[in-house]
């Protein structure tokens, strides 16, 4: 039985007066992965966003509607967006480790969170490094900076750095569109184990890598959800015209 763990319900945003997304009510279950694909500038990364209050961040930015996870709208008054971004972790396009060592960068999580011991600072921080598929790299320099590894190792201590924190649900902003091909293949690899433990949300601009990782996949068109199923179906028998004309290359 397939359980929700994010429903949003009527959920339009607008930059100002420019509505970005308009009326989004879907349903993306829990400890699967989810891929939203779509031409640029479709909605896809701005509803991500609004999918733990990023978009928060951004002046002018009005949000009407519901988003549900684990049954609490995330846009109520009493709720604290920090424990929200613990809960709901994101792992954006381009790689940002910050300038301190691998250790530190998996530790700063926990630390500001108010873990200091440090066995139990260097089990999470092994943890997340080996859920990451990076510990056997770097496990024997965990001192040096973060800034001295390969683009691809550098993503996957990104997503080490969100894992840290023990989110519940990981979003992806095309995670592996600045990166080689054979680091493109281990992130693959890698978001496919993760969703034993965790509900992953990817945004992705390259439909082969949806249809390869991802249970299911929304397809989005000019702020508006145009379909959502499971992947199988959309890439093989979509209900909607305009995503066969976009899986097919007709546009997009």
């Amino acid at each position: 039985m397939t359980i929700e763990k994010i429903n949003t319900e009527n959920l339009f945003l607008y930059y100002g007066s420019k509505l970005a997304l308009n009326n989004i009510s879907i349903k993306i279950p829990e400890k699967k992965v989810t891929a939203f694909i779509g031409p640029s500038g479709c909605g896809k990364s701005t509803f991500l966003r609004s999918l733990n209050r990023m978009n928060d961040l951004i002046d002018n930015v009005k949000i009407e509607g519901k988003v549900m996870i684990d049954d609490i709208n995330i846009y109520d008054k009493n709720i604290d967006v920090v424990n929200l971004r613990k809960k709901v972790g994101m792992v954006f396009q381009k790689s940002n480790p910050f300038a301190k060592s691998i250790y530190e960068n998996v530790a700063y999580g926990p630390r500001i969170n108010g873990i200091n011991n440090s066995n139990l600072l260097d089990e999470i921080v092994e943890t997340a490094l080996k859920n990451a598929a990076i510990w056997e790299e770097v496990k024997d320099r965990l001192g040096d900076s973060a800034l001295g590894l390969s683009g691809g190792q550098q993503q996957r201590l990104c997503i080490a750095r969100t894992l840290a924190v023990n989110p519940e649900i990981v979003l992806m902003d095309e995670p592996a569109s600045a990166l080689d091909p054979l680091s493109t293949s281990k992130i693959e690899e890698l978001i496919v184990q993760l969703k034993e433990h965790f509900t992953i949300v990817i945004v992705t601009h390259n439909m082969q890598q949806a249809s390869r990782i991802s249970d299911h996949t929304a397809f989005f068109y000019l702020g508006e959800l145009i379909e959502f199923d499971k992947t199988r179906k959309i890439f093989t028998n979509p209900e909607k015209k305009q995503t066969e004309d976009y899986i097919t290359g007709r546009f997009g």
